[in-house]
């Protein structure tokens, strides 16, 4: 059987359920080969993460999901391969957003008391080892009954247009980019197709490149086949390779299995080397 890896997927320390060390474990039970922990805007779970891959049999990667701002649009930008003498560089590059985070995340509770919704932010704060989110939001009022689950908190409650998020002023996409290559880690564009339309990569890609960026994801969860088949083309036409991950969040997400998606999604170890040789 050909090796499989999964090159995104998030822990306790960002919004996943999952220590780093449980992911390292479940990876090894669905016959991983490499896994990749890129938690948002931190790397403070990497260092328990690579500590259980040094008992295991699956290579673990260590990197960043960057939350980033291209035209008024939130962006992702994956960093891997980061050297643990720099996953402190990390966390200081991102200090103000993650304070503009915070504050946005402080504003929506309120905004959410005001509002009539009860609740508050040790209840949220118990769910999560870093600052939180609005994902974290959503599983406390899943757990109040205001909604059934995560994707209806976000499709009403949450959604930007109904006025209780304001969302944080985010780090330029190309600032990102090159930040990660800086460090000589490879610069990764998260689920592209969810975030821009086609001909919005078209004017994006140009840009992103010419900052550093090494790869698109092509192989994604919530891709269905027009899509892979779009980021597939866009990777080849603009001189990219190809990344992809399950975006493995556990309860978050618990339609979305690690390493699988939602049951067909593969990520084959080729992904994983051509990415190692864009680091370095």
């Amino acid at each position: 059987m050909d090796k499989k890896v999964d090159l995104h997927s998030h822990s306790v320390f960002s919004d996943g359920s999952l220590t780093p060390t449980e992911l390292v474990r479940l990876a090894e039970e669905k016959g991983l080969s490499a896994l990749a922990l890129t938690d948002h805007n931190t790397s403070k779970g990497l260092k328990e993460f690579m500590a259980a891959g040094e008992h295991s049999d699956v290579i673990t990667v260590p990197g960043c999901e960057f939350t980033t701002e291209w035209n008024s649009k939130e962006i992702h930008i994956v960093g891997l391969f980061f050297r643990e003498e720099y996953w402190p560089e990390i966390e200081d590059f991102l200090e103000f957003a993650k304070i503009a985070k915070m504050n946005s995340s402080r504003k929506l509770i309120e905004n959410l008391n005001n509002a009539g919704y009860e609740i508050t932010e040790e209840e949220v704060t118990a769910l999560t080892n870093g600052t939180y989110n609005r994902s974290h939001v959503a599983r406390v009022l899943v757990a109040k009954g205001y909604v059934k689950s995560v994707p209806e908190a976000f499709d009403t409650i949450l959604d930007e247009s109904v006025g209780y998020y304001e969302p944080a002023k985010r780090i330029p996409s190309t600032a990102a980019i090159r930040f990660i290559k800086t460090y000589n880690a490879t610069a990764i564009m998260a689920h592209p197709l969810l975030n821009l339309t086609p001909e919005e990569m078209e004017v994006f890609l140009p840009e992103a490149k010419e900052a550093g960026l090494d790869a698109i994801e092509t192989q994604y969860t919530e891709f269905d086949e027009e899509m892979t088949r779009t980021a597939v083309s866009l990777a080849e036409r603009f001189g990219l390779k190809q990344s992809g991950g399950s975006d493995y969040h556990g309860k978050g997400k618990p339609w979305i299995e690690l390493g699988e998606g939602r049951g067909n999604l593969v990520v084959p170890y080729a992904f994983y080397e051509d990415m190692l040789k864009c680091s370095g």
